[in-house]
């Protein structure tokens, strides 16, 4: 399944295993979206992770997880197309698929935490993702992208490709956007060993998230 085009404006692209959805997630994609100047935030639970463990949940767990937690902000929307797929997610193939969906104009921000874009040299087929989309990184206090060490193919590809966030709108793909966030310290590997252990996962989570997580007993 592709959500349709909400039209209008660079979109950014959050794909994460969700597992569950927590504050921290929902904090990132709302700075992003401010401070990238986009139009909509797509979350995009992946069904199959391939360079990590199995979920704790499965894909239509933190689907429907995901849904409860963005449902009462209307800039963002969720694609299930990861999860319904049943098979590994590789981001580029997300990239393609969306970019033939969304057509070659609409500008598509990839939005990534400063250690996942660290590590993108042992992604599929990482060189090709600037064909598709921008990436955005988020700076966290004390450590950010211009003063990080870089794998040197990565520090080439931001010397080429570094940019503002006043761009974005220009061309639909291939800058590399820094944005400042203020990280909460939440994980979604906590939540789940409080689960286990029976502690409470009150102020971690929105509301109906934690209902969810109760109602099916979840990571207990």
């Amino acid at each position: 399944m592709t959500l349709p085009d909400a039209g209008g404006g660079p979109l950014g692209l959050f794909g994460g295993t969700f597992d569950p959805i927590h504050y921290g997630h929902l904090r990132l994609a709302e700075t992003a979206r401010e401070a990238l100047g986009l139009a909509r935030v797509r979350l995009i639970p992946a069904g199959q992770p391939p360079h990590r463990a199995a979920p704790g949940a499965s894909g239509a767990h933190r689907l429907a997880m995901a849904r409860l937690a963005t449902a009462d902000n209307p800039a963002f929307e969720i694609d299930p197309a990861e999860v319904e797929a049943q098979q590994a997610s590789f981001t580029i193939l997300t990239l393609e698929r969306l970019r033939a969906a969304l057509g070659p104009e609409r500008p598509l921000v990839l939005l990534l935490g400063l250690d996942a874009f660290l590590g993108l040299p042992a992604w599929r087929r990482w060189e090709a993702l600037f064909d598709f989309a921008h990436i955005a990184v988020a700076n966290r206090p004390g450590y950010s992208l211009d003063s990080a060490a870089l794998p040197p193919p990565l520090a080439a590809q931001l010397a080429a490709r570094h940019a503002t966030a006043a761009g974005l709108g220009d061309t639909p793909a291939g800058r590399i956007v820094p944005f400042s966030m203020t990280p909460l310290a939440i994980s979604a590997t906590d939540i789940r060993s409080r689960a286990a252990a029976g502690h409470s996962l009150r102020y971690l989570l929105p509301p109906p998230v934690l209902d969810y997580i109760s109602l099916h007993q979840l990571y207990s």
